[in-house]
């Protein structure tokens, strides 16, 4: 390893640091605006400068120079580099300055006024005087499209946006035109953005020439109430920040952790802030003459308790929706037994996940971080850029280091980095059950939702099994069998087995269907919308939830629950890491938390749940659960328990694999009240249409 001084201090670094990152180790402060860890290095900022001992008579740019570049003393002393010599203060001054002369004076009604990098930097290391009186230039606004505001006479080319969009998001569709004072930053056909990560650019640009749009003059940074928290849009389990005024949610941004995000977040889990005020149900509803009318929570719960009572337990099903935390399933699943009913599944969408093959069987069992070790990736079923942005830009990456080649079985997608069309369904997948095994080191399936929540799922999970069995996806020290759920709340369900219990248990399907042919007398539906609500009969539906969607729609009592951002609660998201939301803010009007309206009605059910508060509840489920316990940890899944899910013997149709995320926008019911979604999914809407004329 190198040896360098930095400011009198010898230290040991890599070799290939750069002497940006090697000042970083030393403890030395280094400015910069266009250097960033995660993007490729443009050294046009100029603002990093340092001197370098024994070099040229003149400042060099840390983040351009590598620690090999420098040579040693005469006598094979460490190479020296200072941080805080006059010549190095010189410098910096006068590169503030040059970046000044045309940055407008915006500071007052600017969003990034407060937390700008740019006003920290002027104020640390600038001058307190401008020598130059010539008139500042002006930009035109480019559009981005619905998310991104643009404000370009601010902009100082340090092109993080366009290496951005390049290298993480996929999408060549930023870059900079004209030279010297007529570079400017734009989309190349002024058109919008089509990447699902384009906020990120948002956090990225250190001046305030790219903000948030829906945030744009909603209030300032020292107004807000900060809470950490995780997203619930997706089975990633981003770690998020919920900034929040009064009640009202105002934005999210993202929180830096390795081995899920990174520091990125989709722009569904950005955005959709607007949503958790929007068709919010705030008071229970009971149904009266074919309209619902507003009743108290005793006259809500006393009716379902009547309802209840009068059915048999064969008669009753609970169905579970995507966003429904650990907690919540653990409570509906326990009073579900202590009532003897056994309809009870967590799988809306009717996968065959859970019912063999251990937690194996339904984890993405390498980790989000293993996709980093990967040398052979298979998609199947999947399109990760709609089902899980993040997870998608980790594959990016994989492919950008080299060394991993990727296939697909599915319905083909821009993904935004290449692979091989291996087939569209089922017939491909038999192939690999016969293959040899491969030549990969680490080889991985990602099986999405598309494959499995079908009639053939049990079939189709069976192949994939042996297929990977075969190829050498799993074997002795590496299982690749990784599954990509695309509901935040779908494992942590799993995990408590909120599914069919004993012999007469009905699945989601079959609790559908037999509310259709009216063999079902209650159907509770705890947060579930993405269900045929039209086709349910006259079954008497009781819904708790958060917004008037599908299955508010349909109920003939509401029970208003909390959302995400309003209830402390666990979730375990696709690699079955268990992270627990904070309170951010406050449920509207008088809804309350799910546990809580659960914990309610099983008094009046004459069942009363054996816990009085979260911490009880909690200290109950981890004695069934205990891997929930262990907060931000992955705990590894038994792998020979997915023998058992090979030797389901079922027929496959053959019917093509297709992604269930149709709409990326639209996913649930929080992102169907977002106006700021609706308008997005309008605009992609318009360009599939523009594409396909």
């Amino acid at each position: 390893m190198p040896k360098i001084k930095i400011d009198g201090l010898e230290i040991d670094v890599e070799s290939g640091m750069t002497l940006l990152q090697a000042c970083e180790l030393a403890g030395a402060e280094v400015p910069r605006f266009c250097y960033h860890e995660r993007l490729s290095i443009a050294g046009n900022c100029r603002m990093c400068l340092v001197e370098v001992k024994g070099g040229p008579p003149k400042p060099q740019a840390s983040c351009a120079m590598s620690v090999n570049d420098l040579r040693p003393g005469p006598n094979g002393e460490p190479p020296e580099v200072f941080t805080k010599t006059p010549m190095v203060k010189k410098a910096r001054e006068g590169v503030m300055e040059f970046l000044l002369i045309n940055h407008p004076l915006d500071c007052p009604i600017c969003d990034q006024g407060g937390e700008c990098d740019l006003q920290d930097q002027a104020m640390a290391y600038g001058i307190s005087k401008n020598r130059y009186h010539e008139n500042k230039r002006a930009v035109e606004e480019k559009y981005l499209g619905p998310l991104v505001k643009t404000e370009m006479t601010r902009c100082i080319q340090c092109t993080r946006c366009v290496r951005f969009t390049t290298e993480v998001g996929g999408v060549e569709e930023m870059g900079a035109t004209g030279r010297g004072e007529d570079m400017e930053i734009t989309t190349y056909l002024d058109k919008a953005i089509t990447s699902e990560l384009q906020g990120n650019i948002i956090d990225l640009c250190p001046v305030g020439a790219l903000t948030s749009a829906p945030y744009e003059f909603k209030a300032r940074p020292w107004e807000l109430r900060k809470t950490e928290t995780i997203d619930a849009m997706d089975a990633v389990g981003s770690n998020i920040r919920v900034d929040a005024r009064g009640r009202e949610v105002m934005r999210i941004l993202p929180r830096t952790h390795e081995d899920v995000n990174e520091e990125w977040i989709s722009d569904k889990t950005r955005f959709v802030w607007d949503g958790l005020r929007s068709q919010r149900l705030d008071r229970p509803y009971v149904r009266e003459f074919g309209k619902l009318r507003a009743a108290s929570w005793s006259e809500a719960l006393m009716r379902i308790a009547q309802k209840f009572k009068a059915a048999k337990p064969e008669r009753i099903g609970i169905i579970l929706g995507d966003l429904v935390g650990a907690e919540e399933a653990f409570s509906i699943k326990q009073l579900a037994m202590q009532l003897g009913i056994g309809n009870i599944d967590c799988r809306q969408d009717g996968t065959p996940l859970g019912e063999k093959g251990g937690r194996a069987g339904y984890l993405f069992n390498t980790g989000i971080a293993g996709l980093d070790d990967s040398d052979a990736i298979m998609l199947i079923g999947s399109n990760p850029r709609l089902e899980a942005p993040v997870l998608n830009a980790r594959i990016r990456k994989r492919y950008l280091k080299g060394g991993c080649t990727i296939g697909v079985i599915g319905e083909p997608a821009d993904l935004t980095y290449p692979y091989t069309h291996l087939g569209a369904g089922p017939e491909t997948l038999a192939r690999f059950v016969d293959h040899t095994p491969a030549t990969s080191r680490k080889p991985m399936f990602i099986v999405g939702q598309g494959a499995l929540a079908r009639p053939d799922g049990a079939a189709v999970l069976a192949t994939i099994v042996k297929a990977a069995k075969a190829i050498g996806v799993i074997k002795e020290g590496w299982n690749g069998l990784n599954i990509l759920h695309d509901a935040a709340g779908r494992v942590g369900a799993l995990d408590v087995c909120a599914l069919p219990a004993g012999d007469g248990g009905k699945s989601a399907r079959q609790t559908l269907e037999a509310a259709k042919a009216g063999a079902l007398d209650v159907l509770f539906l705890l947060g579930a919308d993405e269900i045929d609500t039209t086709a349910l009969g006259s079954t008497f539906v009781i819904y708790q939830g958060t917004h008037g969607d599908a299955g508010a729609h349909r109920a003939d009592v509401i029970l208003p629950g909390a959302a995400y951002t309003e209830k402390q609660v666990t979730y375990v998201n696709t690699e079955g890491r268990a992270q627990m939301t904070a309170r951010a803010s406050f449920p509207p009007g008088e809804a309350k938390e799910d546990w809580a309206i659960l914990r309610a009605l099983s008094e009046q059910l004459g069942a009363t749940l054996a816990w009085n508060n979260p911490d009880e509840l909690r200290a109950a489920m981890y004695r069934i659960a205990p891997q929930l316990a262990r907060l931000d940890q992955l705990t590894p899944a038994d792998a020979s328990a997915l023998t058992e899910l090979a030797t389901v013997d079922a027929k496959m149709s053959a019917e093509p694999f297709r992604s269930r995320v149709k709409d990326f926008y639209l996913t649930n019911h929080i992102a169907r009240a977002s106006k700021i979604m609706a308008e997005c999914s309008v605009l992609k809407t318009a360009r599939q249409l523009e594409a396909a004329e």
